[in-house]
C-alpha cells in the first residue's frame, strides 16, 4: 500500500523471520556467536532465553542459514510433540526410515544414523524453538536422545530457543538432568535506544530505500520510549507510522505519526503512550486555537 509512496520494494517491518532483514544487534551478535562456538566443541545443549518478540525465532533462522553446508541441521517450530512424534520427526530428517517400526527400534536406528554421520564427520544439531511450550516428557526424551554419543562427541547437540518461561520448566526436580546439560545459557536483549535508529535503517535499507532519513529524530525517541526497543512492537510501530504518514501523503515519519501509532497499539509501553497523548493534547489545543483565532478574524472582517 505505501511501498510506492516511500520507495519500498519491499515491506520494511514485515513480522515475518526473514533473515534479509537480520539485524547485527550486538546482543544478536554476541548469542549467535556463542552459539556457534559450543556446537563447534560438541558441548550438547546450548538454551537461549528472550521475551515475546526479542527475535528468537529469527536468530533461529539465521543459525539455519549459518551451519548450512557445516552441520545437518533440523528446526522445531511447533514444540507440542509427544516423545514418539519428536523420535520420528528427528528421525525423518536424518534419513532414518520410519514405517511401521516400533519405538525401541526407532530408537537403535537413529543412534546407527547418527553414528553413520559422525563417522562422515557430520554434525546433526537439533533447533527447538517456543521450548517452554515443549511437553514435560518430551523434554526428558530429548535428554535421552542427547545421550548417544561416542568416546570424543555427542552424536547429537540441541539449541533451546524460549521465553523466560522456559527457565521456569527447567527449574522442577523431574528436569533437573537436562539442566545440568545446559552448558551454555544465554539472554537475549531488547535493542538500546541509541541503536534503534541503526535497526530502521538497515530494515528500510533491505526493503530498497535508498533516501534520506525517512524517521525524524522526535518520531524515533518517541518509538524507543513505546517500544522498549523490542525488535516486534518497533515493527509493529513503525509499519503504523507508515500507514499513517501515507494517509496524509507525507514524505517523511513525523513524531506526530508515530504517536498516532503509539495510542493504536495496546502493547505500547506506559511511557510511550503517556508521552504520545501528551503530544495529541498539545495537537488538538493549537487546533481549537487556530480555529478560534480564525473566527475571531471572520467576525471582525463581517462586523
Amino acid at each position: 500500500m505505501y511501498r510506492q509512496h516511500f520507495g519500498l520494494t519491499e515491506k520494511p517491518f514485515s513480522l515475518t523471520p526473514d533473515t534479509q532483514f537480520y539485524f547485527n544487534n550486538q546482543s544478536h551478535r554476541e548469542v549467535l556467536g556463542t552459539i556457534v562456538l559450543a556446537l563447534r566443541h560438541s558441548e550438547g545443549f546450548v538454551k537461549v532465553v528472550g521475551e515475546v518478540g526479542t527475535g528468537k525465532t529469527l536468530l533461529g533462522r539465521k543459525l539455519l542459514d549459518q551451519l548450512e553446508g557445516q552441520c545437518l541441521t533440523a528446526y522445531i517450530p511447533n514444540p507440542y510433540l509427544t516423545p514418539d512424534e519428536l523420535k520420528w520427526f528427528l528421525a525423518e530428517e536424518i534419513g532414518v526410515a520410519t514405517e511401521d517400526k516400533p519405538a525401541h527400534k526407532l530408537l537403535n536406528d537413529i543412534n546407527q544414523r547418527l553414528i553413520e554421520l559422525a563417522a562422515e564427520k557430520r554434525q546433526v544439531v537439533l533447533i527447538v524453538d517456543e521450548a517452554q511450550a515443549m511437553p514435560r516428557e518430551t523434554l526428558e526424551a530429548l535428554r535421552l536422545l542427547t545421550n548417544l554419543e561416542t568416546a570424543k562427541r555427542k552424536l547429537l547437540q540441541v539449541v533451546l530457543l524460549g521465553q523466560p518461561e522456559l527457565d521456569e520448566v527447567l527449574q522442577r526436580p523431574d528436569l533437573r538432568q537436562l539442566k545440568q546439560r545446559i552448558v551454555f545459557s544465554e539472554y537475549l536483549q531488547a535493542i538500546s535506544a541509541s541503536n534503534i535508529g541503526d535497526y530502521l535503517e538497515a530494515r528500510l535499507t533491505a526493503a530498497g530505500y535508498r533516501g534520506a532519513p525517512l524517521f525524524s529524530n522526535s518520531a524515533v525517541r518517541l518509538l524507543a520510549k513505546a517500544s522498549g526497543g523490542i525488535p516486534r512492537l518497533i515493527n509493529v510501530l513503525c509499519h503504523k507510522a507508515l500507514m499513517a504518514a501515507y494517509g496524509e501523503g507525507a514524505r517523511k515519519i513525523e513524531r506526530r505519526h508515530m504517536a498516532k501509532a503509539v495510542l493504536d497499539t495496546s502493547e505500547a509501553r506506559a511511557g510511550g503512550r503517556y508521552a504520545a497523548r501528551h503530544l495529541w493534547g498539545w495537537i488538538l489545543l493549537g487546533a481549537v486555537a487556530a480555529l478560534a483565532l480564525a473566527t475571531a478574524l471572520w467576525v471582525g472582517v463581517f462586523k
